[in-house]
């Protein structure tokens, strides 16, 4: 996961992490757009949703015992639905940023 003496996570954690938060921010979003529609509807389209394209930045070591991480749907189409992630160390400094595109149908 890294390099445990000097307590940091490897890179591939990092963009792991980004990306699933990533799309949990893009299916709450999707969830409240289809409201109107039954739960079984709404977990078939989180069945169909993917990772389209992903980038992360890597502007510090992540070093830390804890870290913070936080994710915003920018928009969710009927196609494909976007989002950007932060990746923050235990004092708050920011050591990653992602975004990603997914696909929603």
């Amino acid at each position: 996961m890294g390099h445990f003496a000097y307590n940091r996570i490897h890179g591939g954690v990092i963009s792991a992490v980004l990306d699933a938060i990533g799309s949990a921010a893009v299916m709450a979003a999707l969830a409240a757009k289809h409201m109107d529609e039954p739960p079984s509807k709404r977990l078939e389209r989180f069945a169909k949703l993917g990772t389209i394209d992903l980038r992360v930045d890597y502007l510090r070591p992540g070093i830390g015992d804890h870290f913070t991480i936080t994710a915003n749907a920018l928009r969710v189409g009927s196609r494909v639905g976007s989002s950007r992630m932060e990746f923050c160390g235990p004092d708050g400094t920011l050591m990653s940023t992602g975004a990603a595109a997914y696909i929603v149908s």
